[in-house]
């Protein structure tokens, strides 16, 4: 129960500073104080309303907010999203671009299950929609899973992407961001072993630790000073009973936020101070680039005790996947069948999270591999962030993974049309 008063602490905290962000912009915002013109009001008012919308993002999943494309005729095509596999921990999602025929590329957009929803890859997702066919892995906010569904843990995870490959089919193209890359690496070689038919066409690993000893940073240095014992006593609380997955242990999203604030403390602090002098002049908007980037970096949930626990063992510290010794229900994962899966890992220069090293390190676990289906590439000057959502990846990385893409095209064949699948 103490994990339990712990989580509901935090959610306290958070509820209070919403309420007083809300109480002081209502406060100051009173018509009559337009009587006294003193700056005091405005920018009180100008604290008040980023506090509220700041602590208020924290709990709201984010819309995806893609709405329309634009054909090769020229004309906006809506977008819809829906739902191809439910499963109790994530789904499958596609993009579905209405009145355009179907695209040949179809790319499994792989999302990072590390604190923050899929909507992460929202620029990912639009800067890709013009060309492909585009599924993205869905996870579930675990707060919300009844403690019924069971657990979920990495094993569970490389499962449930073998399952997604199988429903798209071999056409698959699957494109892993960051955290998911050694596990889409995994469930690629678990295919190799248990379906070699069911494998992508190709693999495209970007940022990801798949040998996270090969470039250490403050997220590895972490890893390693802390057991798993004080992980476990210092990171993994209960649900309370506000949600439905109450009594659910979890990692909770508030704490991984304040880990991700800490990191660039500094920064953080003067984009909040600067936003509130621009509100306070009268110069702020609705969606200015501000608001568009906290209220996505704000808007976290929490991953199961188990799966954190298990990443930070398996992955980081036992370093399973980098020594090839990884197993998934029993059996163990031999990254050297991958025979016929073309490859490519990205990295940029100044990536402070996954750094340059250890997601190339993939290729030198692909023994069974030819060096003519592996490529790699290494972004100049693009940090962690950049290689998949900014300038670099829109400018250089988009188009060298689209022709990669298109390299490794394996040709058409009739395929069952995809169904809808329910979770058993």
């Amino acid at each position: 129960m103490r994990f339990m008063m712990t989580y509901d602490l935090m959610e306290a905290t958070r509820n209070t500073n919403e309420w007083l962000g809300a109480s002081a912009r209502a406060l100051a915002s009173y018509p009559a104080f337009g009587l006294v013109p003193h700056p005091i009001f405005k920018a009180m008012s100008a604290w008040g309303r980023i506090t509220e919308r700041s602590f208020a993002r924290m709990v709201i999943k984010p819309d995806w907010g893609i709405r329309s494309v634009v054909g090769d005729e020229g004309r906006d095509h809506v977008v819809s999203v829906e739902t191809v596999v439910t499963k109790p921990f994530g789904n499958l999602i596609r993009f579905r671009v209405q009145g355009r025929q179907e695209r040949p590329r179809k790319v499994l957009l792989v999302a990072p299950m590390s604190g923050h929803y899929a909507t992460l890859l929202r620029s990912t997702v639009a800067s890709l929609l013009p060309d492909c066919e585009v599924f993205v892995t869905d996870w579930h906010n675990a707060r919300d899973i009844p403690v019924s569904e069971g657990k979920f843990d990495v094993e569970d995870y490389t499962l449930y992407l073998v399952e997604f490959m199988r429903a798209i089919g071999s056409q698959t193209h699957v494109i892993a961001v960051c955290q998911p890359a050694p596990l889409a690496l995994a469930a690629t070689a678990y295919l190799a072993g248990e379906d070699p038919a069911a494998q992508p066409c190709s693999l495209t690993l970007i940022g990801g630790p798949i040998d996270p000893d090969a470039a250490p940073t403050e997220v590895t240095d972490f890893g390693r000073r802390v057991t798993m014992g004080q992980l476990e006593h210092l990171a993994i609380q209960r649900v309370g009973f506000k949600f439905a997955g109450a009594g659910r242990m979890v990692y909770p999203g508030l704490l991984q936020l304040a880990s991700f604030i800490s990191m660039n403390g500094e920064r953080h602090g003067k984009a909040f101070y600067e936003q509130i002098i621009r509100a306070t002049n009268g110069d702020a908007s609705e969606h200015d680039h501000h608001n568009r980037f906290y209220d996505e970096y704000l808007a976290v949930m929490d991953m199961t005790a188990e799966f954190y626990l298990s990443t930070v063992e398996r992955v980081f510290k036992n370093r399973e996947i980098a020594s090839n010794r990884f197993h998934v229900a029993g059996k163990q994962v031999d990254i050297g069948k991958i025979t016929d899966v073309s490859v490519m890992t990205v990295e940029g220069t100044h990536d402070d999270i996954s750094a340059p090293g250890q997601c190339v390190a993939a290729l030198d676990l692909l023994t069974g591999l030819p060096a003519s289906k592996k490529a790699q590439h290494l972004e100049q000057g693009a940090g962690h962030y950049g290689i998949f959502a900014g300038g670099s990846w829109r400018n250089n990385i988009r188009p060298l993974v689209l022709n990669f893409i298109d390299g490794c095209q394996k040709p058409a064949r009739p395929a069952a049309k995809i169904k809808v699948v329910e979770a058993s």
